[in-house]
């Protein structure tokens, strides 16, 4: 498909997806979020919890470090136990040290505050930000994100993720949002693989894909052409529903 679009890619940080005993959803949601706002994701990267892991994945993914994407959003690592090592991560990737940020101070002082708490050293570690980056707000635990670069860096757990995200793609550069539309057929892939090839061949500024599918009747295929203009979507449809006879 071709597109002006800014593209992305997606750094998820974490033992506990590569182990299996977290399930990752954070990717997904921000996939769908980024397709409905005009950026162009092209690729999603797990890795471990391990500094130079990260760093190189930064490195590689971050335009403004040299990288492949306009903009990398990450999961993870940035919570108040000595694993949760992103924050560092980040700022060695980017060239900068981290600091306790004064006015990440201040709001987990007032959370901590109205929950009757103490901001211990603990809690004091998510206030930990690299040097020149600006906040992502987290209106669920008060405690920021940052963004460095093109680097945009979130929490793990979901309803948090949520959150920032949420409030920080509207400050992003956008484009234009995909235009998608599916045809179910009752046939198996290979019995409409031509006519899919022939019309993804006059329509090549499209995607065109097939997606195979069973259910309770038998089985099927998704036919679906994506992209940024929603008339020429919308021709390439009607020639792939006359090629197999819809």
């Amino acid at each position: 498909m071709q597109s002006d679009n800014p593209t992305a890619a997606i750094l998820v940080i974490g033992d506990e997806i590569l182990s299996g005993r977290t399930r990752e959803g954070n990717a997904h949601h921000l996939a769908q979020v980024l397709t409905a706002t005009g950026i162009d994701l092209q690729e999603i990267r797990v890795v471990a919890d391990d500094t130079d892991r990260i760093v190189d994945a930064i490195r590689a993914l971050d335009r403004t470090l040299g990288g492949a994407y306009d903009l990398l959003f990450t999961s993870g690592g940035i919570g108040p136990t000595h694993d949760d090592i992103t924050a560092d991560a980040v700022a060695a990737a980017h060239g900068t040290t981290v600091e306790v940020n004064p006015t990440a101070r201040a709001l987990l002082q007032e959370r901590c505050d109205r929950m009757g708490v103490e901001l211990n050293e603990n809690r004091l570690r998510m206030a930990r930000i690299p040097v020149s980056a600006t906040l992502i707000d987290n209106a669920v635990s008060a405690a920021p994100g940052f963004s460095i670069g093109a680097t945009h860096v979130m929490a793990g757990v979901p309803e948090v993720f949520r959150a920032m995200v949420a409030w920080l793609i509207p400050q992003l550069p956008v484009g234009r949002p995909v235009q998608s539309l599916t045809v179910e057929v009752r046939r198996g892939e290979s019995e409409v693989a031509e006519d899919l090839k022939a019309v993804a061949a006059e329509y090549a500024d499209l995607s065109l894909g097939s997606y195979p599918f069973r259910d309770d009747t038998g089985w099927g295929t998704n036919l679906v052409v994506r992209g940024l203009d929603a008339a020429r979507v919308d021709q390439a449809m009607a020639a792939l529903r006359g090629r197999i006879g819809l």
